[in-house]
């Protein structure tokens, strides 16, 4: 399964390692693909064996010091 989160708040790559190991250190994660948008909204794209609630994953990208925010139109 894929799972796409919209991420605010992140600016550089230890931005992106820290909410690549928290994500990652979810059960049934099996990778974790962050485009980093400077100073914007970033994606992740997490792949994983089994269905990922929403406020797993948005505590997990809490827990690294980040906001999970809706996708703008």
């Amino acid at each position: 399964m894929e799972t796409t989160l919209n991420i605010s708040g992140m600016t550089c790559g230890h931005c992106v390692a820290s909410v690549t190991e928290e994500l990652e250190a979810l059960d049934g994660v099996e990778s974790v693909n962050v485009d980093l948008n400077a100073g914007g909204v970033s994606t992740a794209v997490v792949t994983s064996s089994r269905a990922l609630a929403p406020a797993e994953l948005g505590e997990a990208v809490a827990e690294a010091g980040y906001l999970v925010v809706e996708a703008s139109a």
